[in-house]
């Protein structure tokens, strides 16, 4: 058959597993019937690209129904006239009609663009994979098999889906351990995102290997004579690094081609780890080591499960290779990743210690659930999946593995949810660090936390680099504090429809944002707010929904000059107890903030200033922004005065800054956190600056009621051994 199909079945029969041809014919058949009449755009008929994606998912050892799926993986998205799920499901059985849905694209559903398309077919893919990992193999063989024929295609399409492929599936391969399809599917896509780049490195390569050829030989076979001498039975073989490795390499550390010392590898593969070893003291033994250059992955393995002794040595003929010295267990992993479960074991998917390995996929799908962000969801793929990984250590030994340029807030939030919630600093090898500090691989990582903390900072939204803590962080505010999110998510959106030409009033601001809610899907403007609030939708993905719908209702006709008193009032957060503390020109209940820039207490002078569009902002008098207040907004200058303490009042709290110059010893920062705590004072943020080998800063913000409270915490604090200095204020 000129389709392939003979092709597909011969490799069936090599592969020498007990697969149900009956099954599998019948799925050709009935994918050939379905594709009758459809072709691809390199001109052969569609049905080839399906049996070729079987025939690679056969490579990879995968069971009956795989084959099948692989064989009917577009018939739903490209032939729903003639066939459906429940079809598949009564003619396949319940796993092949799951797994066909999963790698069905929502065809069905309207999406505002195609970021938004994207993501939800890579949300939906990912979710079946949590459920069956087979179907991310076949959709892994379908990508590699589009890749290979992907000259029939335009050349916008060819980037368009190279670069996919690079960003999505590559890396995604590489997670799994699938570092044969990794390589591959990495190679053809820089063959067309830079096809001159990728000519110049293969004949590079060409070139260097013709060149070097009989010394890599000569090398293999001194290395083998050894090591067999040693009562060691091994097998021995050559690799040069891809095309797309050595590309990558040479743009990521300013390589030229030939500093590129992991060139050539010669790969020893052996039956047991203790002989890993052994035959790694030969290689030193017989070669000079290069410094730096040995790295142990037996004993750490990568996330994605590669086991294996890397070092790399000088030639006798001064030519520098890699080594890597495994057993047949790490290699099968090392070729084929999570597939080898299904290559060369039972392939029964609900082993517990696959399911452990795979725990990952599903706390990623759990962790961005939240969002409505398409580029919050790629960009979480990026960082939690397809980045280089960073090995750190917990105080009892532990190995922790978190995503490059990690810090200890993400460090914290990878232990616990409760452990980054009551986070107020951290120690790294012992010293106490800033918590936004970038994790190194090696470090020794303690986190310091206080019972009486009130949870996050918003700020750590920012800070945190994995998608675990970002989300951990919003799960919070989502849980904790929906009335203060709903007053932030408010004030985001009027902040952007202050800039739209003409004014509105309250009614009308709730019609524009109800009919926004409803269209991103949700039942009221207050659950919109609420999630621009805690970070789960960016106001600028609605920005074009808001704009037309604020065309539609404040019609041009009708528009008014902008002015002061035609603006919504910015509804402040109560948390920091900016609602009838203070009395402005004897008036009581204005709507008043208190200036960042000198956070006043109740107990200070102050003084008010009319700001425009957000009410009035109270300073203390001797704050440098009044004193340098200029003439012509000076009349902007309003009396204020602290409200007559109330029952309602007392419980009332206020934003404090303090910086604390301190001896740099090891326990300092959990002996403030402590007497912070005896005195039930809240730390709301904190952060150190080294100033001197001896003395560190460390810039402190707490809650407390009012001046003289905060006086006493500041007696309290001079009181600890070491602290040489506490004052008001933030550092400069």
């Amino acid at each position: 058959m000129s389709d392939g199909f003979e092709r597909l079945l011969d490799a069936i029969q090599k592969s020498g597993k007990n697969y149900n041809i009956e099954k599998i014919t019948k799925a050709y058949d009935l994918a050939r019937e379905l594709h009758e009449g459809q072709f691809r755009k390199s001109g052969e008929p569609y049905i080839c690209h399906p049996v070729s994606v079987a025939e690679i998912v056969v490579g990879l050892g995968l069971d009956t129904d795989s084959v099948c799926t692989a064989l009917l993986h577009d018939t739903v998205e490209d032939c729903s006239d003639k066939v459906d799920l429940p079809k598949l499901k009564k003619e396949f059985g319940e796993q092949v009609a799951s797994m066909v849905d999963g790698l069905t694209k929502l065809i069905r559903l309207k999406f505002h663009n195609k970021e938004d398309e994207q993501m939800e077919n890579i949300r939906k893919m990912l979710l079946a994979m949590t459920k069956d990992v087979r179907v991310i193999f076949i959709k892994l063989a379908d990508r590699l098999h589009n890749m290979r024929t992907l000259n029939g295609q335009p050349e916008a399409k060819r980037r368009l889906i190279a670069l996919e492929t690079m960003h999505v599936y590559a890396p995604l391969a590489h997670r799994l351990g699938m570092q044969r399809i990794k390589q591959e599917l990495e190679n053809l896509a820089m063959s067309y995102l830079d096809p001159i780049g990728y000519q110049e490195v293969q004949n590079d390569i060409n070139h260097k290997f013709d060149q070097n050829k009989d010394i890599v030989n000569q090398t293999k076979a001194s290395i083998e004579q050894k090591v067999k001498e040693s009562g060691i039975d091994c097998t021995l073989e050559g690799r040069v690094k891809s095309v797309y490795s050595v590309y990558r390499k040479m743009m990521r550390q300013n390589k030229s081609f030939d500093e590129i010392y992991d060139f050539y590898a010669i790969r020893v593969i052996v039956h047991t780890e203790l002989e890993c070893y052994t035959v790694l003291g030969i290689i030193h033994d017989m070669f000079n080591s290069m410094p730096g250059r040995f790295k142990d992955y037996i004993s750490i393995p990568k996330p994605n499960m590669y086991r294996s002794l890397h070092t790399t040595v000088i030639g006798h003929d001064g030519v520098p290779f890699e080594v890597q010295i495994r057993t047949w267990d790490m290699h099968h992993i090392a070729e084929y990743g999570i597939a080898a479960h299904w290559k060369y074991k039972s392939g029964d998917k609900s082993d517990a210690g696959l399911d452990k390995k795979l725990e990952w996929i599903s706390k990623l799908v759990e962790n961005e659930s939240s969002t409505a962000d398409p580029d919050e969801f790629i960009n979480a793929l990026k960082i939690d999946v397809f980045q280089d990984e960073t090995f750190v250590f917990t105080p009892k030994g532990d190995v922790v593995t978190l995503p490059q340029n990690a810090n200890c807030i993400d460090f914290a939030y990878h232990i616990h949810s409760e452990v980054g919630n009551r986070m107020v600093g951290a120690k790294v090898n012992g010293k106490i660090v800033p918590i936004d500090r970038t994790l190194v691989n090696g470090e020794i990582v303690e986190i310091l936390t206080s019972s009486s903390t009130k949870g996050p900072s918003r700020n750590w939204l920012n800070i945190v680099q994995t998608s675990e803590a970002r989300a951990k962080i919003r799960q919070y505010f989502k849980k904790e504090k929906r009335a203060e999110n709903i007053v932030e998510g408010r004030n985001e959106i009027l902040a952007e429809m202050r800039k739209f030409p003409g004014s509105f009033n309250e009614e009308q601001f709730q019609a524009i944002t109800a009919v926004i809610a409803n269209r991103v899907g949700m039942e009221s403007a207050d659950d919109l707010f609420n999630m621009i609030g805690y970070g789960g939708l960016s106001v600028n993905k609605i920005m074009n929904r808001l704009r037309d719908e604020y065309d539609k209702v404040i019609a041009p006709s009708t528009e008014t000059p902008i002015t002061e008193a035609s603006q919504i009032p910015v509804a402040e957060k109560k948390p920091s107890g900016e609602y009838g503390s203070v009395i402005v020109d004897g008036q009581e209940g204005c709507q008043v903030k208190f200036a960042r820039c000198c956070n006043p207490l109740p107990g200070d002078n102050i003084v008010g200033f009319i700001t425009k569009g957000y009410g009035i902002s109270v300073h203390k008098c001797d704050c440098p922004n009044i004193i340098n207040c200029t003439e012509q907004n000076k009349d902007r200058l309003v009396n204020v005065e602290w409200r007559k303490h109330s029952s309602e009042q007392k419980d009332q709290q206020y934003e404090a800054l303090m910086q604390i110059l301190v001896e740099d010893r090891i326990s300092m920062l959990a002996d403030i956190s402590v007497a912070l705590a005896d005195m039930r004072v809240s730390i709301l943020q904190v952060n150190t600056q080294k100033r001197t080998d001896r003395q560190s800063l460390i810039n402190l913000s707490v809650s407390c009621k009012n001046l003289a409270h905060f006086n006493s915490i500041i007696n309290r604090l001079k009181s600890i051994k070491g602290v040489n200095e506490v004052s008001r204020g933030y550092a400069k």
